[in-house]
């Protein structure tokens, strides 16, 4: 027989767990895993290619372990007027994700809870399983909001060492108050982090988390460069807190967590916020189109503040996620009944799935119920 990950000693808690698993299949648009489509402008690109040979240089010497000017960076880029953010509150990693295991290595662990509310980033609940922190769904409201009251009654109720919530939320798009966070802040001794992975695609007029961290020093405000800054796959998430969350992080970290390319390449690109940031708008303008002409085809898009739209009324979603591979489109099934999710893309790429499911939906007039 063969010798499979069952007949080794795993931890009991991880037996009959799946690995994250969004369909890794290439097509022609890919619009599954709410990446930025927009390749990165040729002069940035550039900056950030003679960025990392000076760093290559040096290769042969470890890096800075506090990578104090991409700190110093980041601190600048959310720093605005009427709040300013000092380098000794960020802390960054290799992604976000990373950024939310060692949060959970430092304040969760065995014996310690996370509480969360699904449908929410799947991630939350894996890396809170990877550590051994048991994790805790929450009931949202309708239409997947979050009032503070429903917030804080569950916290109330489990009384977790942390509370995972996640504005604008993914998979559905929907916004989240400040005055939730702050009800669920005043309603726990323990951390409360904010994933904020699709802040810079909220209306501009709407404040940040980040704008509560003053007088709060348990709440974290989780960012990741791999959306607004088309840098997926550089790998680059950060946070902001109180320094002592970032004291504490220090002891969980590996030593040089953080290559000295990464480092390089993360602060070429925060030079050229502006110029980056740029694609935001039109990408915003893409996930607007989508919900517009979603909802003339019969469906029901979810408001979204996000760079994706969640739409129900799909009688079956597995068959309009195949039909839509026949296109050589793809888009995301999440397993939550009559909904699918597409990422915004270019103007052509939301064009093709735009005219794939106006076609589909034609073939196929029962796709609509519903939602």
């Amino acid at each position: 027989m063969a010798f499979t990950l069952e007949d080794l000693p795993i931890r009991d808690d991880l037996r009959g767990q799946s690995p994250y698993g969004a369909p890794q299949i290439h097509v022609r648009v890919a619009l599954n895993v709410n990446e930025n489509t927009h390749p990165v402008p040729d002069d940035v690109a550039a900056d950030i290619l003679e960025s990392v040979r000076q760093a290559l240089v040096t290769v042969n010497r470890y890096p800075d372990r506090e990578f104090t000017a991409l700190r110093e960076s980041l601190a600048g880029y959310l720093s605005t007027p009427g709040q300013i953010v000092a380098a000794e509150q960020i802390w960054a990693a290799n992604g976000s994700n990373e950024v939310i295991q060692q949060l959970l290595q430092a304040f969760g662990g065995p014996g310690r809870s996370v509480l969360g509310f699904p449908p929410t980033y799947s991630m939350h609940s894996m890396i809170a399983a990877g550590t051994g922190s048991r994790w805790i769904p929450a009931e949202r409201d309708e239409s997947f909001t979050i009032s503070p009251a429903t917030a804080a009654a569950a916290v109330e109720q489990h009384r977790p060492d942390l509370v995972f919530l996640c504005g604008p939320n993914n998979p559905t798009g929907t916004p989240l108050s400040l005055e939730t966070i702050a009800a669920v802040y005043d309603a726990t001794d323990g951390i409360v982090m904010v994933d904020e992975a699709y802040a810079e695609f909220m209306p501009k007029d709407r404040p940040s988390a980040v704008t509560l961290l003053p007088g709060r020093e348990r709440l974290v405000v989780s960012r990741t460069m791999s959306k607004a800054f088309a840098f997926a796959g550089a790998r680059v998430g950060y946070l902001a807190a109180h320094p002592a969350v970032v004291d504490a992080l220090r002891l969980v970290r590996l030593p040089y967590h953080l290559s000295a390319l990464t480092q390089a390449a993360a602060i070429a690109a925060l030079r050229h916020a502006p110029e980056m940031l740029g694609m935001v708008d039109d990408i915003v303008v893409q996930r607007d189109r989508i919900v517009t002409e979603l909802r003339e085809m019969g469906y029901h898009p979810y408001d979204t503040w996000s760079n994706f739209v969640l739409f129900g009324g799909v009688d079956d979603p597995n068959a309009v996620f195949e039909a839509l591979l026949t296109h050589d489109v793809i888009v995301r099934d999440l397993g939550i009944p009559g909904h699918l999710r597409v990422s915004a893309g270019t103007a052509a790429e939301t064009s093709a799935f735009l005219d794939a499911m106006r076609e589909i939906t034609a073939s196929r007039p029962a796709v609509r119920v519903e939602a």
